[in-house]
């Protein structure tokens, strides 16, 4: 399978979404910073606004994980994420932009990849950082090909990219779906000769062929076992994730909830019989978000249909809210 980054990103700050955003409402106990929430805080995107500490990009697609063969819904996802966020409190002023939704339709799955990527690209080249809310894990193809095509790739070329995943995503498959997109993404490095390194933190070993494993060596991934990643392994994961960024000049973290136990995260196509404790996913987050390096962050695989109580919305949720709140720029960050 070859895939090539088509369209033109064009150095712009303006997001063409298909979706323009709905007005956010939550909870409101008052209006004075002291009873912020993350709805009184957010705003509407503006290409020429200065200050954004980031841009939420919706990416409404189940398309992928239909071809994958996965249970469609994820193209609710993006709603599903900001519901969950709305009402949560905030420790201190905001700055954070809405920028809608690119939706994507049965056979435009390619279409709307280009569309993400052009919304990526206008987001880091104005110095936000995007959020892409999913939407299967096809939008891993598109969140990076805004990477790449952005102006701090081209001044960092050391593209790391972190997936946090119980699977590998590595199909060498004629039509891409939300098992090809890390392959993809090989692929076209490879073609370019720039440098980028994909690492997997949470694989599920019943869930991923030899095939696959095989594959991921010889295109030398590297990955931690989800049995691997217990609550006693902290010190295994900090170092797996400071080898990464130490090799890095810029990183794109990627985090597929199936990674997580059922019990935390059951609205997802495939849950995990095992899976990856929340308290080291969170410890991953926060390590990256600080890191300096981190240029872009996608969820992906939320399916509301099947989530119970909105348990998954909410802890996706919690997870994007550490990661916005605690965030260093990369500008700011020792990558620069």
């Amino acid at each position: 399978m070859t895939t090539e980054i088509t369209g033109n990103f064009p150095l712009t700050a303006r997001i063409e979404a298909d979706l323009p955003p709905a007005a956010w409402t939550g909870r409101v106990d008052g209006h004075g910073v002291e009873h912020l929430r993350w709805h009184q805080a957010i705003r509407g995107y503006e290409p020429g606004a200065t200050g954004s500490r980031c841009a939420l990009i919706g990416f409404a697609s189940d398309e992928g994980v239909r071809r994958n063969k996965g249970r469609p819904g994820a193209a609710a996802g993006p709603e599903a994420l900001r519901g969950a966020l709305a009402s949560m409190a905030l420790a201190a002023p905001l700055d954070v932009e809405d920028a809608g939704t690119i939706a994507v339709t049965d056979a435009d799955l390619e279409a709307g990849q280009v569309r993400l990527g052009r919304a990526v690209t206008a987001a880091l080249d104005s110095g936000r950082l995007p959020v892409v809310l999913g939407g299967g894990h096809e939008v891993a193809f598109g969140t990076y090909s805004g990477v790449a095509a952005s102006r701090l790739r081209r001044t960092r070329p050391r593209l790391g990219i972190l997936n946090l995943d119980a699977h590998f995503d590595l199909r060498d498959e004629p039509i891409p779906s939300s098992g090809t997109p890390f392959r993809q993404i090989l692929e076209v490095e490879r073609q370019a000769g720039t440098p980028c390194r994909y690492d997997v933190v949470g694989i599920s070993q019943p869930s991923n062929t030899m095939a696959l494993f095989d594959t991921a060596h010889r295109l030398g991934v590297r990955y931690l076992l989800d049995e691997e990643c217990g609550a006693m392994d902290y010190g295994r994961v900090d170092d797996f994730v400071a080898d990464l960024l130490d090799s890095v000049d810029l990183l794109y973290l990627t985090v597929d909830l199936d990674v997580l136990p059922a019990a935390v995260a059951p609205g997802v196509s495939a849950p995990a019989a095992y899976g990856v404790p929340l308290e080291i996913i969170q410890r991953v987050s926060d390590r990256v978000t600080i890191s300096g390096k981190l240029a872009a962050v996608d969820i992906a695989e939320l399916n509301p249909s099947l989530d119970i109580d909105s348990r998954t919305a909410r802890t996706a949720a919690r997870l994007i809210h550490r990661i916005v709140t605690r965030h260093t720029p990369v500008s700011s960050g020792y990558g620069t």
